[in-house]
């Protein structure tokens, strides 16, 4: 018997299930169906080692769109966020170290060099500023660049203008500053702000996150300010945690999803796309049912969904050879551990829980560090001294780990996306794995022997897990030829397929990566509209 629906939507990630819940919300009958037999997409918590649990992909929180939190009520069905005692601490090889956080950052930098700690609060503002122009275009639907007649035209122009009335209200110093943040690398534009490399490097360390770049790559300034347009509670920049782990996201929402009647079924992956007269009328899944919708929203990366879920006679030629080229790859080797006891820093001793713990504690003492691991990466597959971040969320989070002990996310780069020369990851990923762990050692004797035991997510791991191609956490590079009305191309910024009753509302839409939910809100917003439901169904104001 075939199922009907107004809507089935590929993917139960976190963007998946927004959609829903929003479309839900405005009386549409909606179906979600998930390849894998947990809702989350890569925001998800795993026990990886007895009695040890973790967020197994993404592990962190500050991008999630407060209004988001707000319409789905997602403290109701068990959401709850604490903010890190401290933002980040950063080892040295000298045995020094810097913190950065909510009143500390200036007299941290000010041990370091006078004259930074002066240019600090310029740096921040000028920063703020930008950060609130995309904190403004985040829910947004970006212009797209169509042709057609004069109506689309003029949507489209009025769109511009709105975008461009809210540019216009900056000043020419920030204007500036955006065009900066927009097209340079982060190590120029850092270089232009400070003297100090350690200073530079703590700033300069979100520039590369998720992203198979060096710091002195164009445009990896862009990626610098796209990790702090978030909040925390209502504290902007400010990072955090899920009790419970990034699962405790998606959990809510699929409480949030069923609760308004959405049906959301597990371990259904799915074959095709159907499509008939030049439509998309629903999916297959490959146990062979079919679900029959007026229209099909997909969460998927764009390449699996073009390039295997639709048929190929069913899109234009030119918009499929794009997105055979859409660049998608990370440098990013994801790793869990379980600790019998919190990690003693030789730059700042001690096993007892201190404020450093709770940070994002950060091996990447330079720019020139950063550059190097990434140059080395490129040469041989991984860095031989490589950047890691490591978090020990079990210090703000007791139910994650025995009494005593610990769990630990470690967020390492530079590998190679894929490797060169005919190697699978396969048979490296312990190897790396082990340098990982080796690489927190020199920064903290004894780490390597309170491993209790790991989880290896290397790009391979990532792409056959989470669809995650190249392991790319963010659907797709954060470049400026894939970003805004250019995401994930031109004339289908609208979160609209080629393909009449398809949408896109996963990370491959604006705004991009990242555990935000925007793509899966501004796709229902899209979604309604065609519809003819006219007003779009936020549930709060």
């Amino acid at each position: 018997m075939t199922e009907s629906y107004d809507v089935v939507i590929i993917g139960a990630g976190h963007n998946g299930l927004v959609c829903a819940c929003y479309l839900a919300a405005a009386g549409l009958k909606v179906k979600v169906v998930e390849q894998r037999s947990v809702v989350g997409g890569a925001a998800v918590t795993d026990e990886f080692h007895p009695g040890f649990r973790n967020s197994v992909a993404s592990y962190t929180v500050s991008l999630l769109n407060p209004k988001i939190i707000r319409d789905l009520d997602l403290p109701r069905h068990g959401l709850k966020i604490v903010e890190r005692r401290l933002a980040n601490f950063f080892p040295l090889p000298d045995g020094q170290y810097l913190k950065t956080g909510e009143g500390v950052t200036r007299s941290e930098i000010a041990r370091f060099s006078p004259r930074d700690a002066e240019r600090y609060d310029a740096y921040a503002a000028e920063i703020d500023a930008i950060a609130d122009v995309l904190r403004d275009l985040t829910l947004q639907q970006p212009p797209n660049l169509v042709d057609g007649g004069w109506r689309a035209a003029l949507s489209e122009g009025w769109r511009a203008f709105g975008t461009g009335n809210r540019l216009r209200r900056l000043s020419m110093t920030q204007r500036r500053a955006l065009l900066d943040l927009f097209t340079k690398s982060a190590g120029d534009y850092l270089d232009g702000w400070f003297e100090t490399d350690c200073v530079k490097a703590a700033f300069g360390f979100d520039s590369i996150v998720g992203t198979f770049a060096s710091p002195y790559t164009p445009n990896t300034a862009y990626v610098l300010l796209h990790h702090v347009f978030g909040e925390v509670n209502g504290k902007k920049g400010a990072w955090g945690h899920a009790i419970g782990g990034m699962g405790a996201i998606t959990q809510a929402m699929a409480k949030a999803a069923r609760e308004r009647g959405v049906e959301i079924e597990v371990d259904a992956p799915v074959r095709e796309v159907i499509v008939e007269k030049g439509r998309a009328v629903g999916i297959v899944l490959k146990d062979g049912r079919s679900i029959r919708a007026r229209t099909v929203a997909s969460n998927v990366h764009p390449k699996l969904l073009f390039d295997q879920l639709v048929p190929e006679e069913a899109l234009p030629p030119e918009f499929l050879a794009r997105i055979r080229r859409w660049k998608s790859g990370s440098g990013t080797f994801r790793m869990n551990v379980a600790l019998s006891e919190l990690p003693s820093f030789t730059a700042l001793p001690g096993r007892e829980l201190a404020d450093h713990h709770t940070a994002g504690i950060i091996i990447a003492p330079s720019l020139a560090y950063m550059d190097r691991a990434y140059d080395d990466a490129k040469r041989e597959g991984w860095s031989r001294e490589p950047i890691v971040e490591m978090l020990i969320p079990s210090t703000l989070d007791d139910s994650l780990a025995p009494q005593g002990q610990h769990v630990a996310s470690l967020f390492c780069q530079h590998v190679q996306p894929v490797l060169s020369d005919g190697r699978s990851w396969d048979d490296h990923r312990e190897t790396v794995a082990d340098l990982m762990i080796a690489t927190v050692d020199r920064y903290a004797p004894g780490f390597q022997q309170s491993v209790l035991g790991r989880q290896i997510m290397s790009p391979l791991d990532l792409e056959r897990t989470f669809g995650l191609i190249g392991g790319d956490i963010f659907h797709g590079a954060l470049t400026l030829d894939q970003l805004f009305s250019a995401r994930p191309m031109l004339g289908h910024a609208d979160y609209r397929a080629p393909l009449a009753g398809l949408y896109m509302c996963g990370s491959g839409t604006h705004p991009g990566g990242g555990v935000t939910g925007a793509p899966g809100h501004n796709a229902a917003r899209a979604i309604l509209a065609d519809s003819g439901r006219r007003r779009f169904a936020g549930l709060t104001r």
